[in-house]
């Protein structure tokens, strides 16, 4: 089965399509010692070479197509890197020997939720393509009073600064007060698309949440900053919506397997990262506790009453604590009945800890 050029060079990871047919054009690509030309076709057998060194490829049948979603948190970017040193969605990803990862859509440093990256840069060229039409779903919280008006007007279709755009569906789905959560789903994938559609309606998006992407639904087990890798009838299933052939070998094995297994079963804590946390945190200390818990009252999520989100987005649920109850109390009680006395043991790092209460206390 053959390919062209600069698709298989693309694939390799030297490039995009567009960069390696400039490479291409100016003479410093061979196939079988001739200097190839741009729209060339290539063999599995033919040898391919860039500034004469020979390039190493497979037929794109035969890579294993693989798949992964990620829980993004705040904080990060969605770049390969960044000049001020923020840390961005690739740095949590696990390697892919002799591959690359290719990211299918954006969410800007504010938005939270649904990422996906893909090895096939064609799935990821189709599901991010508007032509698809693949759904985004968001759940969002706006400041302010969504009237029946703005709904249709936003369901109708708003023009903005590159053109009009719309919301396929809305309904509200929790919230007190001005600070309410809707879901709302777009077949596009503009920049920052949902944040200024609310805008053109002189509303304020305060929090937002990627909840699905096409035939892919954020899996309640999923804590931010996690990832986890889809399996063969999901990567089929998305394969299928954008009228993509199915691949062999495509799904978890072994270890891979496992691991997804155990996760579900026992999920992992919420990974506690991005700048824009630590500043939330410093700024309510600075605050005064009062305004501290204010801010995180404002920051409560819905309770999602659709089957499938029911509570997912909670990274932890509320457990009852039987020692905990008076544990604070006992510290200031006069009798002397105090954790100082009551002695302390001191793990590796000097840090004193109480001895004997509430030993299945775990910090996150």
């Amino acid at each position: 089965m053959s390919e062209k050029l600069q698709k298989v060079l693309a694939r390799v990871g030297l490039g995009s399509r567009r960069y390696m047919e400039e490479v291409i054009a100016a003479g410093r690509v061979s196939v079988n010692g001739q200097i190839a030309q741009v729209g060339e076709r290539i063999e599995p057998t033919d040898e391919l070479r860039i500034d004469g060194r020979k390039v190493q490829f497979q037929v794109e049948d035969e890579i294993r197509r693989r798949v992964i979603i990620y829980y993004k948190p705040e904080g990060e970017i969605c770049s390969r890197s960044d000049p001020e040193n923020r840390p961005t969605v690739f740095d949590q990803l696990p390697s892919i020997p002799g591959d690359r990862w290719v990211m299918v859509g954006r969410l800007d440093i504010n938005s939270t939720g649904l990422l996906m990256f893909t090895n096939d840069g064609e799935l990821a060229n189709r599901l991010m393509h508007p032509s698809n039409e693949i759904e985004r779903e968001y759940a969002v919280r706006v400041m302010g009073e969504v009237t029946p008006q703005l709904k249709n007007n936003m369901l109708n279709g708003v023009v903005l600064d590159d053109g009009p755009a719309k919301f396929e569906s809305f309904s509200e789905i929790g919230g007190e007060g001005i600070n309410r959560w809707y879901q709302v789903v777009v077949k596009e994938g503009r920049n920052r698309e949902v944040r200024r559609i609310f805008e053109s309606q002189g509303l304020k998006v305060s929090r937002l949440l990627r909840t699905r992407y096409g035939t892919v639904i954020l899996p309640r087990e999923l804590r931010t900053g996690r990832w986890v890798e889809l399996d063969k009838n999901d990567i089929d299933n998305l394969a299928k919506a954008v009228e993509l052939k199915p691949r062999q070998g495509t799904g978890l094995f072994g270890m891979a397997k496992r691991r997804n297994e155990r996760m579900q079963e026992k999920p992992l804590a919420a990974r506690r990262g991005g700048y824009l946390r630590q500043q939330r945190r410093d700024e309510g200390e600075g605050q005064g506790q009062g305004q501290a818990d204010d801010f995180r009252r404002d920051n409560r999520q819905p309770q999602f009453e659709q089957g499938r989100s029911d509570n997912r987005f909670n990274n932890r649920q509320e457990r009852p604590n039987q020692n905990s109850g008076n544990r604070f109390e006992r510290r200031n009680e006069p009798n002397g009945n105090s954790f100082e006395q009551q002695g302390r043991g001191e793990n590796k790092f000097g840090q004193r800890k109480p001895f004997g209460i509430n030993k299945g206390f775990k910090k996150f």
